[in-house]
């Protein structure tokens, strides 16, 4: 993932409002993946760039002394505070060899999903030392959900009265999973979806092939269509998905993360069950062509759909599991593959044994 603005068009008239306020603490959100941490990065490259520009709150410069350093991403000023578990997909290594980000010696426990109150004392602890190179101190706090209570509470104090000139950028992609008084102490700043045709666009950029097919699988974020096709899903294979779970081919997806094989599940069936309570409407992740062998004859039931949805989102919660990734993906597609194997007066029976099925 780059911190590199300029690949993110859709970003810069937030960047312009960002810089623009004097506000302390920011909370930066938008739906989902819409560079959320681009956005972040951008405005600690402006609030700590060196040259004149930066004073009349205009963009960083990228040339001067501390642009460098953001882009070695070295800056004795600027503090990224992420959980463990983002570090090396983000390419973020920690501050010291052996440490976690947040004073805490790297073991050989799973990597925390969430930033512990150890971090966010020696975040603050950072933040009260003096400014390097004289101009202020940034701490981006990446994703804020992240936070758990206690390390959240203990931000609190910061928050309200920062020292000195530290700035503190908080990211969420929902703001009311902050707690309440977190949100209270800082200045929103939201970032909108960009538009289809700037993101198709970008993602052509990108080298992305059928670029808006991805952007749809993406429910409309470019970065997450990034991510999809960093994870080896690119369109030819977002598309073969509703004929493999229609003939039960596990073969298709045998090479897809589980995370990614149930997430796109959930958007097939939610694709159906539109078109099964809403026909009129058109479905949201998957071209319609692509669904026609599905509800050729008849659609399951909408009883029978929202079983396998709740069977799918039962396996979402447990996706960190063990789990044997070829049996477990198999499996799957057989709990798809039930609703159109069974005769359709049997649908609802055969989805009431989808819960069972997905809790294996």
């Amino acid at each position: 993932m780059s911190d590199r603005t300029d690949l993110l068009p859709w970003l810069a008239p937030a960047l312009a409002r960002g810089l623009a306020l004097r506000a302390h603490a920011l909370l930066l959100h938008g739906p989902g993946q819409v560079g959320q941490l681009e956005l972040g990065l951008a405005l600690a490259r402006g609030w700590l760039c060196e040259t004149a520009a930066s004073a009349r709150g205009e963009p960083a410069c990228g040339q001067c002394h501390s642009c460098r350093l953001m882009d070695a991403r070295s800056h004795p000023d600027f503090l990224l505070l992420i959980p463990q578990a983002l570090r090396e997909s983000l390419g973020w290594q920690a501050a010291e060899e052996g440490d976690d980000g947040g004073g805490a010696k790297a073991s050989k426990a799973k990597p925390s999903r969430e930033i512990r109150i150890d971090a966010v004392r020696s975040a603050i602890d950072w933040g009260h030392k003096t400014a390097t190179r004289g101009r202020a101190k940034v701490i981006l706090i990446h994703p804020g959900q992240a936070l758990n209570a206690v390390a959240a509470n203990a931000l609190l104090k910061t928050l309200e009265e920062p020292a000195g000139r530290l700035r503190l950028v908080l990211t969420a992609h929902d703001p009311e999973a902050l707690l309440p008084t977190v949100r209270s102490r800082c200045q929103r700043l939201p970032i909108e979806l960009p538009v289809r045709e700037v993101s198709v666009a970008w993602l052509a950029e990108q080298g992305v092939d059928a670029a808006a097919v991805l952007l749809a699988a993406a429910g409309g974020q470019p970065l997450e269509a990034l991510a999809l096709r960093a994870d080896g899903i690119d369109a030819a294979a977002w598309q073969t998905l509703p004929g493999a779970v229609l003939r039960g081919q596990p073969a298709a997806v045998a090479d897809w993360p589980l995370t990614r094989l149930v997430d796109a599940l959930q958007k097939l069936c939610h694709d159906l069950l539109l078109l099964r309570t809403a026909p009129g409407l058109a479905p949201r992740y998957f071209e319609a062509t692509l669904l026609q062998p599905l509800i050729q004859g008849a659609l399951p039931s909408a009883e029978a759909l929202a079983q396998w949805a709740a069977a799918l989102l039962h396996a979402a919660r447990h996706d960190e599991h063990p789990w044997h990734a070829g049996l477990r993906s198999e499996a799957l597609l057989a709990q798809g593959a039930r609703l159109w194997q069974t005769p359709r007066s049997e649908t609802a029976g055969a989805a009431s044994s989808l819960a069972t099925l997905g809790a294996r």
